[in-house]
């Protein structure tokens, strides 16, 4: 496959496409409400930020998208709130004009059907690149472990860093990026959050919910906790984050 990656802002023609791309997202995920301070507006104020990849076999069909976010830096540690805090963060800086020093990556979406054909590695190297080129120094990623959601007890403290016997990460996802030239640097513990009422989490997943406690959900990074008395079910997804310095 001969990928040409660009960004959403030199290939327009993508927008209306973007998002219409068969994927293998799970209903839920869609839920988070912070996501609503980015995708909305992704095509229009983000369009540089937003790599979109088509195959010379097929030019002008979607093969995959890559969506970045620059933040405001911080002096600390990148925050316990991942996913949402840069986007929360971005989102905020832009609104109220302050520097945009730091940029984050958000997702990398590959069409379901070439999902393990090694499109994903070759988003993350053009996020790198893009994000060189765009001048920042440090390309950083909420990283969510595509395996983990087979322990979902397990707590991501213990996963994140559990090698193999060669040394890379045990999950491939996370291989994929230290192969790349990430670092692990941290959990992110509380990187998304994703409420709803009881009669939302049955929708979104088709589990009964009827029961107070920790319930599973496939697709899931750690358990969903469920409050039948308050009609509610709270997901919190822990994510690491890795940084990739930039030449």
């Amino acid at each position: 496959m001969s990928l040409r990656i660009t960004t959403l802002a030199e290939r327009p023609e993508f927008a209306s496409a973007l998002w219409e791309m068969d994927h293998s997202w799970r209903v839920f995920m869609f839920n988070d409400p912070i996501a609503d301070l980015f995708y909305p507006i992704a095509a229009t104020d983000y369009a540089d930020y937003v790599l979109v990849a088509d195959d010379d076999a097929e030019p002008g069909r979607m093969v995959a998208r890559a969506c970045m976010i620059p933040f405001p830096a911080r002096d600390d540690e990148l925050p316990d709130d991942g996913w949402d805090g840069v986007i929360r963060q971005g989102w905020l800086a832009r609104k109220l004009d302050r520097p945009l020093d730091a940029v984050s990556a958000l997702e990398i979406t590959v069409r379901k059907d070439l999902l393990g054909s090694g499109v994903s590695p070759a988003m993350v190297a053009g996020m790198r690149e893009h994000a060189a080129r765009l001048g920042f120094r440090e390309l950083v990623a909420p990283v969510r472990p595509n395996q983990k959601h087979l322990e979902p007890h397990t707590p991501m403290t213990e996963y994140a860093f559990r090698p193999r016997e060669d040394g890379l990460p045990h999950d491939a996802w996370l291989r994929v990026h230290v192969r790349a030239g990430g670092e692990i640097v941290k959990v992110a513990p509380r990187s998304m959050v994703i409420p709803g009422t009881l009669a939302e989490w049955r929708e979104w997943t088709g589990l009964p919910f009827d029961r107070t406690g920790p319930v599973e959900v496939p697709g899931a990074l750690s358990p969903v906790y469920c409050d039948v008395a308050q009609d509610h079910a709270v997901y919190i997804e822990p994510n690491v984050w890795v940084s990739h310095r930039l030449s």
